[in-house]
């Protein structure tokens, strides 16, 4: 066998294909495009799927790729098994080779033969090759290829046949098994079964587009869908028997073992951490760099409950501060030359994991912290098992691990109800995974159906939307080509009815990375009539499935028919709003970067007519200066009036010359670039140049004035701008200028003399608040002398515990402090009802509290007769409460406790 790295084993495999006639696919991103039946990307196919199911044409056939995976969900869950595995992986790379319509079985298994014997010179003895069970082709072309017929095994459904999920494009499989042990004992029996029997290759053969009612619909035409996982290979041809021994994981665990100042010894004891490890920091290096930033729902909970389970195993290995980073910076040299967007984003990466690593150190605090309560009540109640529900809790809201929570339990001689808190884990997940069914099980079969009858009658509906809507057109003379009402395909609908009305072509903007659609009418009033024969009114346009627009409304008057001529008009003004708030973000986006750092991704965005939401990668809260150097320098930008340029070009090369993708969009292979601005720096880009399919204004004088509205935190390592611009701007202005005028007015001064005189009035008010605590304080002496009578003796000592009229606890602390040095030796506590709460302020002298005497015990137990609690200091604490009528009582309490305090 040849012995290769892991860079030339993926880049020996694209080679191949490449010779073969296939292109060469960029990996997508771990986020499936427009795809909310997946988590992540889980195979190489994902970004083929429209593609597979016919509602997508690429421009080529064959394609080859090397995808980033992950498999931490559904039904494509691996993260138990990392570790103690020596093959399994939150996140790997797939090697595959597709077929749309091209190829099929006969093609697919002489590539994998030629390239696996031919090529990288895999001994033939040790493969092994499994087929459906129905599959007489399959079984037939192996043996043609070479293969022993007694090496090609059937098997059933459980083993050879693969679906992307629980819908979707899906077919029987052939695998390629490798067999790493002695060779004179392998059987047949092994495949499937043993763990020495590595499956290194699946070729699936898409037939079927399996609903999610079950059913197994014929895909349109047939095509080749493979994986192979690059981890795995590289553990072959580098005679390694597991992949963590690879070049891809071996630099990772060399540098975990380096930064623990640990020996060999200490790796091999802990092998399946160090193994976790390594593991779960490619995966977070990966997620981080895609935009999935740790958070507590979805996507972002899975990123954070992997950089915690990391960090759970790095401190038990010995790590005492955090150290995910810099193990993070290997991966980052290691697969940065292929993955180029790593080391762009490599401060980023490193610090939001830091800073997650920080926030779990502190959670960890509050953890261990509130299990030690619960087992302190446990024992009071002589029970030595945490319930289930308690570990449960703490996993749930504090993302405390279980495995934690067993082994500070077992220090403590407590148990685990581990049965129970499995049993609430299960109940989450179903209901996840339920709730996502129910938002993703939208059957698309009507769209499908109305698409495929519009193309069979040679009315292909919108092949010229893109035109149209960058052409700005108010509207255009057009024909109803279908109607969708209540769920079903019609030929007319009424005044009132709700509709959806396909057009062959449109000038409304489909509701796409983050702009909303566009509003208006659709009508037909014909020149020789006073009434229309229907008026459509359009409150939303959407693509429902590649190919096909639907705009969304109600039939305001008369009766639509298919077939009837239409004039599909959209609302202008609302538009323009539109295409100056989206021109906007781009010019937003271009000055964060250009301020903040090149770290600034957009995360999101929110394009509307009155406003404008976007969502960037940043860990810190943009300080008020810098946010108005960044309103100030976006307003410059606009008023260059820069002419807002679009073009089409390849998405090739419009990355390789700079253009930024937004983060989850999914691009053909012909993409629409938006720029303006030329840079000053030497290579001649534009000040910004973005992937968009958005409508924009012809120049950024046209967004009129830009005022930020609002920052903040919207998820860990993610901020939120909302600005306004255009009319929304000004409208803005002239309120903020009204109410300059009237505080102006209140204050007898000049606007531009707002600020002295504010700063003036502030000053006096702090004055008269100084002035106002001192005739408090001079008043509570006054009233607190009349109160030193009341002590009594306790044992020799005073006591005094008396109520008092007071306006906060810092008076009530204040009488305390007077009346124990007024009192000598002394135990002086005071009672208040302070906004309708009773309070209690006690203060000890220095010589009770040395025999004793403990001020915060003293009013907890006093508190309680009210319905709360407190503590503090043993020499001065203070207690609250919820029941103000046994104030008198609560105080009636002291002398007793005091007498008994003495006495223990």
């Amino acid at each position: 066998m040849k012995r290769l790295s892991t860079n030339e084993i993926r880049q020996q495999f694209l080679d191949y294909f490449q010779s073969k006639g296939h292109e060469i696919v960029e990996s997508s991103s771990l986020v499936p495009a427009n795809d909310p039946t997946l988590m992540f990307t889980n195979a190489g196919m994902v970004q083929f799927k429209d593609a597979f199911l016919g509602l997508e044409k690429r421009a080529y056939r064959r394609a080859a790729t090397s995808q980033k995976v992950m498999r931490v969900s559904g039904k494509h869950n691996d993260l138990e098994n990392v570790g103690p595995s020596p093959r399994h992986h939150t996140f790997f790379e797939m090697l595959g080779n597709f077929s749309f319509g091209d190829y099929f079985k006969r093609e697919a298994i002489a590539y994998a033969w030629d390239l696996l014997v031919n090529q990288w010179q895999l001994p033939v003895e040790r493969l092994w090759f499994s087929v459906y069970e129905d599959d007489d082709e399959a079984e037939r072309l192996w043996i043609e290829t070479g293969v022993s017929p007694d090496r090609v095994l059937r098997f059933g459904k459980k083993d050879n046949w693969w679906s992307m999920g629980d819908t979707g494009p899906c077919g029987p499989n052939s695998e390629i098994h490798f067999y790493w042990g002695d060779l004179a004992t392998q059987t047949a029996a092994g495949v499937n079964q043993d763990d020495e029997y590595l499956e290194i290759w699946n070729l699936v053969f898409m037939q079927y587009d399996q609903k999610a009612s079950g059913e197994l619909v014929p895909l349109p035409a047939t095509g080749v869908d493979t994986g192979a996982g690059l981890e795995r290979i590289a553990s072959i041809l580098q005679g390694t028997d597991n992949d963590y021994d690879t070049d891809a994981f071996a630099p990772i665990m060399d540098r975990i073992q380096g930064l623990l100042g640990a020996d060999a010894a200490h790796r091999a004891a802990n092998l399946f951490r160090y193994r976790a490890v390594a593991d779960h920091s490619r995966a977070i290096t990966f997620l981080i760099a895609d935009g999935v930033l740790p958070g507590n729902e979805g996507r972002s909970y899975v990123v954070r409950m992997i950089l915690r389970r990391a960090a759970r195993f790095g401190k038990l290995l010995g790590f005492d501060g955090p150290f995910l980073a810099k193990v993070a910076e290997v991966v980052i040299g290691q697969m940065g030359g292929h993955y180029t967007d790593l080391p762009k984003k490599r401060d980023f990466i490193l610090q939001t994991i830091t800073d997650e690593e920080e926030r779990f150190r502190r959670t960890l605090t509050t953890g261990l912290a509130l299990l030690d309560t619960v087992m302190d009540r446990l024992a009071g109640e002589q029970v030595s098992v945490i319930p289930g529900d308690q570990a449960f809790f703490l996993w749930d809201t504090y993302g405390f691990p279980i495995d934690l929570t067993r082994d500070v339990a077992a220090e403590r001689g407590f148990t685990v109800d581990e049965a129970g808190f499995r049993v609430l884990l299960a109940e989450q997940k179903e209901k996840s995974r339920a709730s996502v069914q129910d938002k993703v099980a939208q059957d698309v079969g009507v769209y499908a159906q109305l698409l495929a009858q519009l193309q069979a009658d040679g009315l292909v509906p919108n092949s010229g939307v893109e035109q149209r809507i960058y052409e700005n057109l108010a509207e255009i003379d057009s024909v109803v080509a279908g109607i969708i009402r209540n769920g079903a395909i019609a030929q007319e609908a009424h005044s009132g009815d709700e509709v959806e009305i396909i057009l062959p072509e449109t000038p409304f903007y489909v509701e796409s990375g983050g702009q909303i659609g566009d509003t208006g009418e659709i009508y037909y009033f014909p020149e020789d009539t006073e009434q229309p024969v229907f008026v459509v009114e359009v409150r939303d346009t959407r693509r429902r499935i590649p190919g096909l627009i639907t705009h969304i409304g109600k039939v305001t008057q008369g009766s639509v028919r298919v077939g009837d001529p239409a004039t599909a008009a959209i609302d202008t003004e609302r538009r323009w709003d539109i295409m100056r708030n989206h021109t906007a973000t781009h010019v937003l986006h271009a000055v964060l970067r250009e301020r903040l750092g090149s770290h600034v991704h957009q995360a999101g965005s929110l394009v509307e007519p009155n406003r404008l939401r976007f969502d960037f990668t940043h860990t810190q809260a943009v300080p008020k200066e810098e946010l108005a150097e960044i309103e100030r320098r976006a307003n410059e930008i606009i008023l260059e009036n820069y002419a807002v340029k679009t073009r089409w070009t390849s998405h090739k090369r419009a990355v390789e010359e700079g253009a930024m993708a937004l983060f989850g969009e999914k691009y053909g292979d012909e993409v629409r670039v938006v720029s303006f601005g030329e840079a000053e720096d030497e290579d001649g880009r534009s000040f910004s140049m973005e992937l968009c399919g958005g409508t924009h204004v012809d120049s950024t004088a046209e967004i009129g004035g830009f005022r930020v509205v609002s920052e903040g935190s919207v998820a860990a390592g993610v901020r939120r701008i909302e600005v306004v611009t255009g009319r929304g701007a000004e409208t803005l202005t002239e309120q903020r200028l009204r109410t300059l005028e009237r505080v102006a007015d209140t204050l007898h001064a000049k606007p531009d003399e707002v600020e002295s005189a504010a700063r003036a009035l502030q000053e006096q008010n702090q004055q008269l608040q100084r002035e106002l605590a001192q005739l408090r304080h001079k008043l509570a002496q006054q009233n607190s002398g009349a109160l030193l009578d009341q002590a009594v003796q306790v044992n020799g000592i005073k006591v005094l515990a008396v109520p008092v009229e007071a306006a906060d606890a810092d008076s009530m602390r204040q009488m305390t402090d007077w009346l124990r040095g007024r009192l000598g030796s002394s135990v002086v506590v005071v009672g208040a009802v302070v906004n309708e709460k009773p309070q209690l302020v006690a203060a000890v002298t220095p010589d009770l509290v040395k025999r004793g005497v403990h001020a915060g015990n003293l009013v907890r137990d006093a508190a309680k007769l009210m319905g709360g609690g407190g503590g503090g200091r043993p020499d001065m604490a203070q207690a609250g409460g919820k029941d103000a009528s046994k104030l008198a009582e609560a105080l009636a309490t002291v002398p007793a406790w005091v007498e008994k305090s003495l006495e223990n």
